[in-house]
């Protein structure tokens, strides 16, 4: 029998027993009656107590529930004693559907994974599971089905469907020999994709686990209610045996004062407290995945709240990331300079470098096959060699190490200079387009009363035109991946008590800082390796207005918990007070209890809801 229909059997049976004592019966067809509807409703709570009693786990809600309904039986309140199972077990149902309902926000996530893979083998097409897929495979993959690995587009062409992952409504084109990220459907026709990393290294194995291993990082609040849970129900137990004991010795009132006690311990159950606090940032942290924010654990979500410095990298987070050659220098020589920038950079990955080749390819249908081998300096350039040529291409420290005079450029963009053999031959200007959201998220955050900061390797021009464009407060230029790292870190000791630096960067050559940071906040980075494992953040949609929507989930996660916290122990602390004075009896107490918890319960699901306003 479901719980559902176990729950409403029991309510039925208790509002029939109920009626039966209001006609007036013997005391044991009372007891008999309701007594069948305790252990009907309650035997899994009776279970638990035990089963934790004998693993040394005593003080827990399971163990309060046990000793006050038995209690209550033993000295004849059968009524009283059912009811305090029943309605537990209405709170634990409101528990267990706000659970569900978070999940199923979680779970919308979770349609990225994989049911089984393809493989061709051996001229024949076989069935796996994902997990069991090596690398190297041959995938086949049907139009309606989800790619399961990370891999290489085998055919000529496909179109994919990564609404799932990155929040781009459009179908992606993609040619052969393109990444194809797991977790995309096939909108096409059939498609070969060979694998090129193993399931629980792919995208979708990495983002899935992140997911499900959320809740292991607790925020402050959720520590403090376990750690108030140890010590406050060893107390309130002490409290209610003492209430039991101390006054009869005197009053001789026996019954009445256990009836108190027994009170006093259904009112003493922390069930709101236990339950509706990790609910608040669980529900937190599934409302944020429902808008493609991942988000790692309640710590994090918490600590985005904080945050009052954000840091952030400039290219592929401030900018799109897309670069365009917007000047050649010297013109005439427009053909030279590129055709040999583009021999260097046709091995390299960075988007400057594929910028100057796909324009050199374009403009000159240039050919790359000479041989050249390449070196790449980091934070500085490109060396290749050939027998009979070297070519450095890369930033003027490049060019000064190697004792080669340039000419300068006043520009915003990003400068390229291009020597051959040692003699200089001009320069390439690539410049890269701002997000369009940019300014306005800027401007959001520093109404906020937050400090912006940007940390660049590019140009003193360049990075000056994208500060004052966006309205960052302070940016640095000309930085190596390690200095920015000990940008960061000198942020963080010079940083108040309670302050929270947050550093946003692409999660591909930015893992160092982003592990370095209080809050690492990856941007639109999950085809990468590093955004996933080095972020405590990750931003699916490629939109920096997620970052301020992150923002706004944390501050409503923390004021739903702070409501529940308060109200939680205000309510506990007044009906515990007039349970010991025998103000009120065990139906006050019971529903006291389960009140204040589905009202916290309630409470607590608002945090799932963030299309609204609250």
């Amino acid at each position: 029998m479901n719980k559902k229909l176990r729950l409403i059997t029991a309510v039925a049976a208790f509002a029939l027993s109920f009626a039966v004592k209001l006609i007036g019966v013997p005391w044991w067809v009372e007891m008999i009656l309701f007594g069948a509807t305790y252990l009907f409703i309650g035997y899994d709570v009776l279970w638990r107590a035990i089963r934790n009693i004998l693993h040394g786990h005593v003080f827990d809600e399971n163990f309060l529930m046990t000793i006050a309904s038995l209690g209550a039986f033993v000295v004849g309140d059968f009524a009283e004693s059912a009811a305090v199972m029943v309605f537990y077990q209405i709170g634990e149902y409101f528990q267990d559907y706000a659970v569900d309902k978070s999940r199923e926000r979680i779970s919308s996530l979770m349609d990225i994974r994989p049911d089984k893979a393809f493989v061709f083998e051996n001229g024949s097409v076989r069935e796996y599971q994902p997990e069991d897929v090596s690398v190297g495979a041959e995938l086949v993959v049907k139009n309606g089905e989800k790619i399961p690995l990370d891999g290489v587009l085998l055919s000529d062409d496909a179109i994919l469907d990564t609404a799932a992952l990155t929040g781009e409504s459009l179908p992606v084109n993609l040619k052969k020999g393109d990444s194809c990220l797991s977790g995309s459907i096939n909108v096409g026709g059939v498609i070969h994709v060979r694998a090129e990393k193993e399931y629980y290294d792919s995208t979708v194995g990495k983002i899935l686990d992140m997911v499900e291993s959320a809740s292991g990082k607790k925020a402050q609040p959720e520590k403090f209610i376990t750690k108030f849970a140890r010590y406050y129900t060893p107390i309130v137990v002490i409290s209610a045996v003492l209430l039991a004991i101390i006054p009869p010795i005197f009053t001789g009132q026996w019954k009445e004062w256990i009836m108190r006690a027994l009170t006093f311990l259904v009112v003493s159950c922390p069930c709101a407290l236990v339950i509706s606090v990790p609910l608040s940032f669980f529900g937190g942290i599934g409302g944020a995945s429902g808008k493609g924010i991942l988000i790692k654990g309640g710590s994090y979500l918490e600590q985005l709240k904080k945050v009052n410095t954000f840091v952030f990298d400039k290219t592929g987070t401030l900018t799109k990331g897309k670069f365009a050659v917007t000047e050649v220098f010297p013109a005439e020589r427009r053909k030279e300079i590129l055709v040999k920038a583009a021999a260097a950079e046709s091995g390299s990955n960075h988007p400057i470098a594929k910028c100057i080749t796909e324009t050199a390819r374009s403009e000159f249908d240039a050919d790359f096959s000479d041989g050249y081998e390449i070196k790449e300096i980091a934070g500085k350039g490109i060396r290749a060699e050939s027998k009979d040529s070297v070519i450095l291409c890369g930033n003027k420290e490049l060019m000064d190490g190697e004792g080669i005079s340039v000419i300068g450029r006043d520009t915003v963009g990003s400068v390229v200079y291009v020597a051959e053999n040692g003699k200089y031959l001009g320069c390439v200007v690539v410049e890269d387009e701002l997000k369009s959201e940019a300014a306005e998220v800027i401007s959001e955050l520093k109404r906020q009363g937050v400090r912006t900061i940007m940390l660049t390797g590019d140009n003193e021009a360049a990075a000056s035109a994208v500060a004052k464009k966006v309205g960052i407060d302070e940016y640095r230029s000309g930085l190596l991946p390690t200095d920015k790292v000990a940008e960061v870190e000198r942020l963080i000791e010079s940083k108040k008590e309670g302050d929270v630096i947050a550093f946003v960067g692409d999660g591909i050559n930015d893992a160092p800082v982003l592990m370095r940071a209080d809050v690492g906040v990856s941007m639109g980075g999950v085809g990468s390796d590093s955004a996933i494992e080095a972020s405590d953040v990750v931003l699916m949609y490629d939109n920096l207005k997620a970052l301020v929507e992150a923002r706004k989930i944390s501050v409503k996660t923390m004021r739903i918990v702070k409501q529940n916290i308060v109200f939680a122990l205000a309510v506990k602390i007044i009906v515990l007070i007039l349970s010991a004075f025998g103000i009120t009896d065990m139906w006050g107490a019971v529903f006291a209890d389960v009140g204040v918890c589905i009202i916290a319960i309630l409470n607590a699901m608002r945090c799932m809801k963030t299309d609204r306003r609250s």
